[in-house]
């Protein structure tokens, strides 16, 4: 479709602050999460899963578990009905289920449903597995070596050249100019290689649901998930059923941030209850969260820009390597997309390598492959203003990315908000605060693209006034309350009168996954349009009502009026007088919208942390912290703030603490929050906020996605501040104090 133009107007809902309306079900415990979903009858699922990184499986005997009391159901990858066509979701059948290999510690060999959380666990230690334990490995850069070991063979595709492994599946490049005579013109020019480790997104939630499936193939599925449509399609396509024929009702979602837009135990948990005849619960425990569900990728980055002494970029390449654990993803694609893409160099050039390894499959963590990229890039430029004597936000300011310029990855910019959150940040009072001791002050940028997509809407008027509106995408970032208000705001009623609900797969068509800060943006725009459609059909009762043309009657503050005098003296009808007779003038009211939303608008932020580093433990404290953030318009500020601080912490995290630590056989160490650390409220001060709206073009009340802006400059604001304060360039995360002090001893 093509974009939807946003138009100025005055608003009296959208950008007020009303009380969520998830939140007395949330504090007083009556929302119902995964794990909170039961049936009579119902089995406990379990997992075997691979204690090896990587290892041939010869044979699996389930014969006594079969046998045992209790124990209903045993399954193996032998069981799956199909292979599925696509490769892609071949490969996530092969993630639920390992076929012939095992290709990570915690990889799933078997399932046992039974009775009991005990009699399945007594089955599942009765399972004998044999294996023949292949070489591993673990590192991107070690596994794109030609004699590293291959997790499969023949995926690599047309473009990766051939001094590479097997494991490097995909190879992108993106760019313009000649970066060679850019770097000719430089004044100084830097080059360094960066590394990340992989992080996991912690939602506090682990990954559950509940499944019954007859022998006809009529099933019903009940999912913590970003995504129900993408759950039902992924595994009516394993289990070779008609998708029609599975309904899928997502929970409450307690975290996702990326990591729940798959699946992991849903087809298993379906194929145990078809063996069963009986419904099945599988909830994984924290370690299987670490162990087998997906991480961010960990990678591997060279980076080298040229600049003038006036702090003009001349030049600028980037080299991104990303591991995406044991299956193919597109993470250093998104990469070599984004480092670049909020600046304006004449001359760039990026590449970007896919590369598989013995590690669980990465999946999104908001900003997939983004924050990575960025804190590369925003290093580098971070170094070479340092050593130019240059001020690090007018650098930026001086090359950032404007309405009309071509970006790194190609498309052109419209407006958008990158040197508004620039010219924020240098005017705010935490730019010019003074520094103490050890203390240093960082500054980085960020970039998103967003999307839209497949998108369902449909909204009832009821009898009484009150207004009922369905939508197809999981809330995890307050889209009911943000939906609720966007339609009450073209009603022209109050939001309290209206209610939203997540519908279930075969309450309305298609809808993709929450995701791609997609949501606010397209699920908004759908109900603008599904209120317009139930505008249009009251207009149209109201005329019928007092015997004129609908042309000559108009919706104004939540009535219908006539649209001038010569359309006669009619008192306006309210939404709640038209819903009143509508079965005298036709029947219900309601309005309904579908779309493929384009228009999303890329989404830009600018971060200033402040830290302090103590030179005798290579602790690193976070003192002040504030992001900068173009909202295009903020529908509920308080849940645009909460994105951005959340987005934040999490970018914290991942810059000073967190990482997934293997042994040298390439088992996990730290499967579980005592070892795997994430900020929590003593570590970090109030994260301040300032929300930017420039409008975005495509969509009618300017609204641009927030949701995964806010984690791609944490990790590099961090990272220029500690290197500022403790005076040497850091270029490995996290930045834990070992790998601080040591740098400092360095020095």
């Amino acid at each position: 479709m093509p974009k939807d133009e946003f138009t100025p107007r005055t608003f009296s809902v959208v950008g007020t602050r009303p009380l969520r309306p998830d939140g007395i079900d949330k504090v007083t415990g009556r929302a119902r999460y995964g794990a909170d979903i039961s049936a009579p009858g119902m089995l406990t699922g379990m997992v075997l899963r691979s204690p090896h990184a990587h290892a041939r499986i010869c044979s699996i005997d389930t014969s006594v578990a079969a046998a045992m009391p209790g124990v209903k159901a045993v399954i193996t990858r032998a069981d799956f009905p199909v292979h599925p066509e696509n490769n892609g979701t071949a490969d996530v059948l092969d993630n639920c289920m390992a076929d012939k290999k095992a290709l990570y510690d915690g990889h799933a060999v078997a399932a046992v449903a039974a009775s009991s959380r005990r009699a399945a666990l007594d089955a599942l230690a009765t399972i004998k597995v044999v294996y023949e334990v292949l070489p591993h490995v673990l590192d991107v850069d070690e596994a794109m070596k030609l004699d590293a070991p291959i997790l499969h063979k023949g995926r690599k595709q047309e473009g990766v050249p051939a001094d590479v492994s097997d494991n490097v599946l995909t190879r992108t490049e993106y760019g313009h100019g000649d970066p060679e005579i850019g770097f000719q013109m430089a004044d100084l020019v830097i080059e360094r290689q960066f590394k990340t480790a992989a992080t996991h997104q912690g939602y506090i939630e682990p990954h559950s649901c509940l499944a019954t499936l007859g022998s006809d193939g009529q099933g019903d599925l009940w999912v913590c998930t970003q995504g129900h449509y993408m759950a039902r399609n992924t595994c009516a396509e394993i289990l070779g059923l008609d998708s029609g024929c599975l309904r899928v009702t997502p929970s409450e979602i307690g975290g996702g941030f990326g990591g729940k837009t798959t699946v992991f135990l849903e087809p298993t948990a379906l194929l145990l209850s078809q063996k069963s005849g009986r419904p099945v619960k599988m909830t994984m425990t924290r370690e299987e969260v670490f162990r087998a569900s997906g991480p961010t990728a960990s990678t591997s980055i060279d980076i080298k820009i040229g600049m003038t002494k006036d702090g003009t970029i001349t030049a600028a390449k980037g080299d991104y390597r990303y591991q995406n654990g044991a299956y193919e993803a597109m993470n250093g694609t998104l990469g070599a997309m984004t480092g670049f893409a909020p600046y304006d160099p004449d001359h760039v050039k990026t590449v970007g390598w896919d590369v598989v390894t013995n590690r669980p499959k990465a999946a999104a963590y908001r900003a997939p492959g983004a924050p990575m990229a960025a804190f590369a890039v925003e290093s580098v430029i971070d170094e070479l203003a340092y050593k130019l004597g240059l001020d690090p936000i007018e650098v930026r300011l001086k090359n950032a990315a404007r309405e009309g310029t071509k970006s790194a990855y190609g498309p052109t910019y419209p407006a958008i908000g990158l040197e508004a959150t620039l010219k924020a940040a240098k005017s705010h009072p935490h730019w010019s605060a003074p520094l103490g001791e050890n203390q240093g002050r960082g500054v980085a940028c960020g970039f998103w693209f967003n999307f839209g997509g497949d998108t369902c809407v449909s909204l009832m008027v009821n009898p009484d006034g009150t207004v009922s509106l369905s939508e197809g995408n999981p809330d995890i970032g307050g889209s009911r309350a943000a939906m609720s208000m966007m339609a009450a705001e073209e009603l022209g009623i109050p939001m309290e009168r209206v209610r939203t609900i997540i519908a279930d797969t075969a309450a309305l068509g298609q809808n993709e996954v929450t995701d791609g800060s997609r949501v606010t943006f397209a699920v908004g725009l759908a109900t603008i349009k599904a209120a317009r459609h139930a505008i249009q059909i009251m207009v149209e009762r109201a005329a019928m009502t007092w015997g004129i043309d609908p042309e000559a009657v108009e919706w104004v503050d939540g009535a219908a009026q006539p649209a001038g005098p010569n359309a006669g003296k009619h008192p306006p009808m309210s939404l709640a007088e038209i819903a009143a007779i509508a079965s005298n003038t036709g029947g219900p009211i309601s309005g309904h919208f579908e779309v493929n939303a384009e228009g999303a608008g890329v989404s830009f932020g600018t971060h200033i942390a402040d830290t302090e580093v103590d030179p005798e433990t290579g602790a690193v404290k976070i003192i002040r912290y504030t992001v900068f953030q173009d909202a295009g318009k903020a529908v509920h500020p308080s849940f645009v703030e909460g994105q951005l601080q959340g987005g934040a912490v999490q970018g914290i995290g991942w810059a000073l603490n967190e990482e997934y630590i293997y042994g040298k056989d390439g088992t996990l160490q730290n499967a579980g929050f005592l070892d795997y650390r994430i900020p929590v409220a003593s570590d970090l001060p109030m994260i301040d906020t300032a929300i930017l709206e420039i409008p975005n073009p495509g969509h009618p009340y300017g609204v641009r996605g927030v949701g995964e802006t806010g984690i791609v400059p944490p990790l590099a604001a961090v990272a220029n501040s500690v290197s500022r304060a403790a005076g040497v360039r850091m270029t490995s995360l996290p930045m834990s104090p070992p790998k601080v002090l040591a740098a400092l001893k360095k020095m």
